[in-house]
């Protein structure tokens, strides 16, 4: 198979694109691929390490505040539908994959102006803007949550959950002494994302001395761009703290609680994993889809959810202690997240893509 895919921005984006490659890789040892990104954001360092052939085109996401800024933006989207059409034909891709952030939308017109069949997956339970633009020119569209099934045309939508959650089981585990931590003491696993959230680490560090002599262990992922200024803080021996974990879910195998935001790649680990989590969703997101996804599994009892605006105090401590030492609690929330699992999400695209392609 040859397949062009696409995704940029943030790694919700992007891992989820990078596993649905590695499932087409498994199962198609012959396959080709060209992913295409941005020239400025996160895909132009991640994928051409995978040693995937990677190529850019310059493309910016609308701006509601700085209305005059979209000039530019519709003057690149229309560029970037010449340059992706002549890549397609240069390349000649069985299919097109599209797995959000704004760079997919020249890519994914493109390939429907050329007659290539595509594909796009949501993971979020509240669609994107460039998913939904496309959603009308798309052959079939796949989902991680049911909830945003309706967003979408039924005829060409299916539940797939997201492809991440079937990498993160094939991971193998972590050493917890690769940080520093000890083998035999529970671990409360803490990350904001892969830059991190300035306000919640703030926040976080402020948090860490009430951690002080518990019997659990502490691993803080700050992300790469507040690392620097976090570790400057002093810690209690308990608490390790890092700037970034390139393979997370090898990481969270370990995890006992995990505390994060909402991403949907991050929560379909969650899924795939069973770890009882506390999440806590940003509320800086487009259409505050962090806090509906993260209801999602409140209301599933697979999660316990703290808003960025009730974080005082000691209440993040006391609710850890709470339910580290909730047996049952916890017990019954891993049983909930197994309700939740598609377990073959990766393998389901695939062989959607196949069905396409023949």
């Amino acid at each position: 198979m040859r397949v062009i895919i696409s995704a940029g921005g943030t790694g919700g984006h992007i891992y989820p694109a990078l596993a649905i490659v590695d499932k087409i890789k498994e199962l198609e040892p012959n396959s080709e691929f060209l992913y295409i990104g941005t020239h400025n954001r996160m895909e132009k360092d991640i994928v051409p390490k995978k040693g995937i052939p990677f190529q850019t085109i310059e493309i910016y996401g609308f701006q509601r505040k700085h209305l005059f800024k979209n000039f530019k933006t519709i003057k690149c989207f229309l560029k970037s539908i010449k340059d992706v059409k002549r890549m397609i034909k240069e390349f000649k891709p069985d299919v097109v994959v599209g797995v959000g952030g704004y760079v997919t939308g020249p890519v994914i017109y493109a390939a429907k102006k050329l007659g290539i069949p595509t594909f796009i997956h949501e993971q979020n339970s509240i669609p994107g803007k460039a998913n939904l633009f496309l959603s009308k020119y798309v052959t079939k569209i796949g989902v991680s949550f049911k909830t945003s099934m309706k967003h979408f045309p039924e005829y060409k939508t299916i539940f797939t959950g997201n492809p991440c959650s079937e990498a993160a089981k094939h991971t193998k585990q972590e050493n917890k002494t690769k940080y520093g931590l000890s083998q035999n003491k529970k671990l409360v696993y803490i990350v904001m994302g892969s830059l991190g959230s300035t306000k919640m680490n703030d926040i976080l560090v402020k948090t860490m001395n009430s951690f002080q002599n518990k019997d659990y262990e502490i691993l803080f992922v700050t992300g790469r761009d507040s690392y620097e200024t976090v570790s400057k803080n002093k810690f209690p021996k308990n608490v390790f703290v890092v700037p970034y974990i390139d393979q997370q879910s090898a990481m969270m195998k370990n995890a006992d609680i995990m505390i994060t935001r909402c991403g949907a790649s991050t929560l379909s680990e969650i899924i795939a994993l069973k770890i009882p989590s506390i999440l806590i969703p940003s509320p800086y997101v487009p259409d505050n889809h962090q806090y509906k996804n993260a209801m999602d599994f409140v209301k599933q009892d697979a999660a316990l959810l703290i808003e960025e605006k009730d974080l005082k105090g000691d209440i993040l401590v006391k609710t850890v202690d709470t339910l580290m030492e909730d047996t049952p609690r916890l017990k019954q929330m891993k049983e909930n997240l197994g309700n939740l699992d598609i377990p073959n999400s990766a393998t389901v695209i695939y062989e959607t893509l196949k069905e396409m392609v023949k």
